[in-house]
């Protein structure tokens, strides 16, 4: 595992440990594995999309809203100040 999520309704991972374009990110959601492919850059402690997250919706980081995003995001991105507003 190198990335985690509290709460199941999150829809953004934290990295654990820094992950690179490409590597597969890994972490438990409801107590099951779960994978994706980390599409940039994810640098330790910071956020990854877990799915697709429309402009306008809410970001959800330990069961609470922490943002809305400012842009589309893919899943596998990195999600930061640079796509979040309100964060």
């Amino acid at each position: 595992m190198n990335a985690m999520i509290i709460d199941s309704k999150d829809n953004v991972a934290v990295a654990i440990e820094p992950i690179a374009a490409g590597d597969t990110v890994t972490y438990l959601r409801d107590g099951k594995p779960v994978s994706l492919k980390a599409a940039e850059d994810i640098t330790i402690y910071h956020k990854i999309a877990t799915r697709d997250i429309q402009k306008g919706e809410p970001v959800v980081k330990y069961g609470e809203h922490i943002g809305i995003a400012s842009c589309d995001i893919k899943a596998g991105e990195h999600v930061h100040v640079h796509n979040v507003e309100g964060h």
